[in-house]
């Protein structure tokens, strides 16, 4: 005996709904439909599944007990065409920002391969997971220190330089670079940096290591608000680059040396994502990172080991 998806499908919709009429609605159907697929279901088991009355309709006792095995069957016909499709959708890849590291790999594995993508920004760490167990997303950078949730896998991906944003009456506005202890007692002025978010945390460690104040205070109005406000202070600086903040004539980009911050990129992946174009993605990722020997905070050395 073979069953009719479509009127399992209709089964639970009735159930669920407790009357053919909603039912019906949500299946985009006639509510005559509906009722003739439930027939010939319960012509193929052989039993009546649903109570029908005036107030609606409920399951019988051979309903019931359908029920769990009916919604099981409906999730593996769901799961199994989710999963094709998504081997002939582009590769969503989260990159958590438009101007960082990460977007230069994606921006390179599209141009050497003839794979699409689409790119995603997300919020962080939490809808991270979720998108990436629930297949939402395949891929997704990162900084990572606490451990894993069961089935993501993750490798090295870049270590990028943080350099300095000042404004022309800065007295290091001169330099093309400056040593990291010539920052000390600095305050960098960084509003973006969302309390417990993987940046903010990079950035305490940055703090305690070298003495360099962060100011997370005020709202952000913007890029433009927050490069006035850096381009017009004789005293405050900010951790950035001019690819994140463009335009700004009165603000001047120095390297930071000895040693140079790096943020710590990590891609990420779910073990049982089985899209056709990941592995390679994940391939050229790999291929992409450059051990170097850059500051790291302490949680981030095990997982980006220096070049021997």
């Amino acid at each position: 005996m073979e069953l009719d998806l479509g009127a399992v499908r209709a089964f639970l919709a009735v159930v669920d709904d407790g009357r053919f009429t909603e039912a019906a609605d949500r299946l985009d159907m006639t509510q005559q439909a509906v009722s003739k697929r439930i027939a010939k279901l319960e012509a193929a088991l052989g039993v009546p599944l649903l109570h029908r009355s005036r107030t609606g309709a409920e399951p019988t006792e051979d309903g019931a007990a359908f029920l769990p095995q009916a919604r099981a069957l409906i999730g593996l016909a769901d799961q199994a065409t989710a999963m094709l499709r998504a081997r002939h959708r582009a590769l969503r890849i989260d990159v958590l920002g438009h101007n960082a590291a990460p977007i230069e790999i994606v921006r390179s594995f599209y141009e050497t391969g003839d794979a699409e993508v689409d790119i995603v920004v997300s919020r962080g760490a939490g809808s991270r997971w979720t998108a990436l167990t629930d297949g939402s997303i395949d891929a997704a950078f990162g900084r990572v220190t606490a451990p894993l949730p069961p089935g993501i896998r993750r490798v090295p991906a870049a270590l990028e330089p943080i350099p300095i944003l000042v404004g022309h009456r800065h007295h290091l506005a001169g330099h093309r670079q400056v040593p990291m202890r010539e920052l000390s007692g600095s305050t960098a002025w960084m509003p973006g940096n969302t309390p417990e978010s993987e940046w903010a945390d990079y950035y305490r460690h940055l703090s305690a290591d070298f003495g360099v104040h962060i100011d997370t205070s005020g709202p952000v109005f913007g890029h433009d608000h927050m490069m006035e406000r850096i381009g017009a202070s004789p005293d405050l600086i900010t951790f950035g680059n001019k690819t994140q903040f463009p335009g700004h004539p009165d603000v001047v980009q120095i390297a930071i040396t000895d040693p140079t911050p790096a943020y710590p990129w990590s891609l990420m992946w779910h073990e049982a994502n089985r899209h056709p174009s990941l592995p390679g993605f994940i391939t050229h990722a790999q291929h992409h990172y450059r051990p170097q020997t850059e500051w790291l905070p302490t949680p981030d050395r095990p997982h980006f080991p220096t070049p021997q």
